[in-house]
């Protein structure tokens, strides 16, 4: 099919985007990567009378760690993420997850922020994002909030963004003490939305115990899902066997997943035992 006919504005400043935005309400989408916008365009299933492209906002590129936060700007594609060999000794998560994305041309124009707003339940950095503690930047024409991810996914394919209101920058908290992460996730095909998704994120202490973890579950639930019973059990803990199998068990509790063509909610809290425990366990020995 074809899309609709409609106006297309490319500014160069924020104060522009959000003046455009104001001006044409919801009438109005935001163009980044485009990576699920344009297809959703071509069926019609989204039909805006505007285009706001904002590829040319400077402010939006790059990432810099500040005030205690790795800064990722809105713009940053997955490919960015995935071969930045800078960011993988503290931040391995990113490069783990975005190796997972559909396939190369998605995540060579894909965003970041893009992901987070589009909202989608079985979306790989939500889980990730999650797993990270991260906040999202959010600017508006009353200025800059900043929202937890949990608060950040109000419902399915529904962001918590008001219609004059863009992501700038997600912030992940920097990590202190040694780092260890993994993304898993089954998918029917390569490049396939997940059938269950598992993101992991674990800073170890000097002691040898758990100072701080993150799960992230996607495709378990109408948003992407924070495994809290499993996070807190791992605190103050070692990496053992018996740590990581009752850590396993917890993380199925916080999934709720549908049943599909894709598998039954059974099968599926499985797969978040599974991972969970496989992640963990390579983690243990990554860090030891």
């Amino acid at each position: 099919m074809i899309p609709n006919a409609f106006d297309y504005y490319s500014p160069t400043t924020v104060e522009e985007t959000i003046g455009l935005l104001q001006k044409y309400g919801y009438e109005a989408k935001i163009l980044a990567g485009g990576q699920s916008l344009l297809p959703m365009m071509k069926l019609r299933v989204a039909m805006p009378s505007v285009l706001v492209d904002i590829n040319h906002i400077d402010d939006l590129h790059g990432w810099r760690e500040e005030n205690g936060y790795l800064r990722i700007g809105a713009l940053t594609r997955h490919v960015d993420l995935e071969n930045e060999q800078h960011l993988k000794e503290s931040y391995p998560l990113l490069s783990k997850t975005a190796e997972w994305i559909a396939d190369v041309p998605v995540r060579n124009r894909g965003t970041i922020c893009g992901s987070l707003v589009h909202a989608d339940p079985s979306s790989d950095w939500g889980a990730a994002m999650i797993a990270l503690h991260a906040d999202v930047e959010v600017i508006g024409p009353s200025g800059i909030r900043r929202v937890f991810i949990d608060d950040f996914f109000v419902d399915t394919f529904t962001a918590s963004l008001e219609m004059d209101e863009i992501a700038s920058a997600v912030l992940i908290p920097s990590p202190i003490g040694r780092v260890g992460a993994r993304y898993m996730k089954l998918e029917r095909k390569a490049g396939d939305f997940a059938i269950v998704g598992v993101a992991l994120h674990v800073i170890k202490a000097n002691d040898g115990t758990v100072l701080d973890s993150g799960i992230g579950l996607c495709a378990c639930g109408d948003v992407p899902v924070r495994a809290k019973k499993a996070e807190e059990w791992l605190i103050g803990r070692p990496l053992d066997k018996e740590t990581i199998k009752q850590a396993s068990l917890l993380a199925q509790e916080d999934a709720n997943p549908a049943t599909d063509l894709r598998g039954s909610a059974e099968y599926k809290r499985d797969l978040v035992r599974v991972f969970v425990k496989r992640g963990l366990e390579e983690i243990a020995d990554e860090l030891r």
